[in-house]
Formats: C-alpha cells, structure tokens, sequence
C-alpha cells in the first residue's frame, strides 16, 4: 500500500468492546481518515457507532465489498477473520488482525509496532498482519530494550486474563457474577444480621 494523504478504513467487529476501542484511538491519535466504514454480522447491522463525533451505521460484513478500503481491521473472533480476512486481503486491503487466527502462520508477520516495525513488510505474501496476545504485547515492549541491551535466555510467565478477552458478553456475566457475591457476602455477615435485628 502506496503512502496516502488519508485512508479508507473498514473496522470489522466494530460494535464490539475491542472496535470501540479501536475507534477511539483513531481518533485520539487524529489517524488521517477518509472514510470509516464499520461493519459487524447481520444482526448488528443498522446499528450505529460513534466515530470523531459522527454517529455512522453498521454495515453486514458479509455483503460488504472491500474493493477501495485501504485498511481493514478485524477484531470480530477468529472464525470471522478466517472468513474474510483474506476475502478483504485479496480485494487490496491491508488486513490489521486482532485475533489467533494467523498468528501461527509463517507466511503472515505477527508484529509489535514498538519491537519489530520492520516485520510489516512481510505482509505483501498475504495483505494480512497479525498481533500477538494482549498481555504478550505488553511484556515484550518492556523486555524488548532488555533483550537488545545484554539478551533473554528465557521468560516464565503466568497471566491473569482480563475477562474483557470474552467481549462485552464476557465482561457482563463477570460482572452479574461479582454482584451476586457482593450481595450474598453481605447478606451473610454478622454486621447485616445484626443490622436486620435492630430494624425489625
């Protein structure tokens, strides 16, 4: 993809926890932006999302023709990318993946902007760029300057996955779960017995 003035972006899963967020920092980062087209599955579509104060419908992915996108990010699950990513790719858009699904695939750069740039190069073999997990981003931007500076042997981790991974769905039913502890917790206490005491 040539160096342009602005760029067309289609944002798949755009109605999603991660999509929103995508969208705001496309505007936060005042990212040179012709037109945003935000698309998600059939049932989303005819909704709106909000993008740089402009409130824009959702389109159905799946009639969605990407001939003159120039960027199309995917953050929509991976059986969804492994539909039309390269549906999107073969059309001429730079494909931007936020899921596992390419991530694993020798001929598609998996890429932190902040540790190997270089590696987006590579993308021309399919038009597709991957990213590694959330947590895995992080970690490597920090240990990156280690690494270079005296070397890494080996890294033990443990995670604690955010339950934002799930999406809004997931960040939900933690949440009513969270509730319900908090409610039961409460209504169990000697401090909540004693207070019903006094009040009846």
């Amino acid at each position: 993809m040539s160096k342009k003035n602005s760029y067309k972006i289609a944002m798949v899963g755009a109605t999603g926890a991660v999509g929103e967020a995508l969208l705001q920092i496309l505007h936060e980062r005042a990212f040179p932006v012709s037109e945003l087209v935000p698309l998600a599955s059939e049932r989303s579509a005819g909704d709106t999302v909000t993008f740089a104060g402009k409130q824009l419908t959702v389109r159905n992915l799946a009639d969605y023709d990407f001939a003159d996108v120039d960027i199309a990010f995917f953050s929509a699950g991976g059986s969804v990318s492994r539909v039309h990513a390269p549906r999107a790719a073969a059309a001429g858009a730079v494909v931007i993946d936020n899921t596992a699904e390419f991530r694993y695939q020798d001929d598609i750069p998996l890429v932190i902007s902040e540790v190997n740039p270089h590696a987006i190069a590579q993308h021309t073999a399919r038009g597709i760029i991957a990213n590694p997990n959330c947590s895995t981003m992080q970690m490597l931007v920090a240990l990156a300057p280690i690494h270079r500076a005296v070397g890494i042997e080996r890294i033990n981790v443990a995670t604690y996955q955010s339950v934002s991974g799930a999406g809004r769905v997931g960040a939900g039913c933690a949440w009513a779960a969270r509730q319900r502890s908090c409610s039961t917790s409460t209504s169990q206490s000697p401090g909540a017995s004693a207070s019903a005491s006094r009040s009846t």
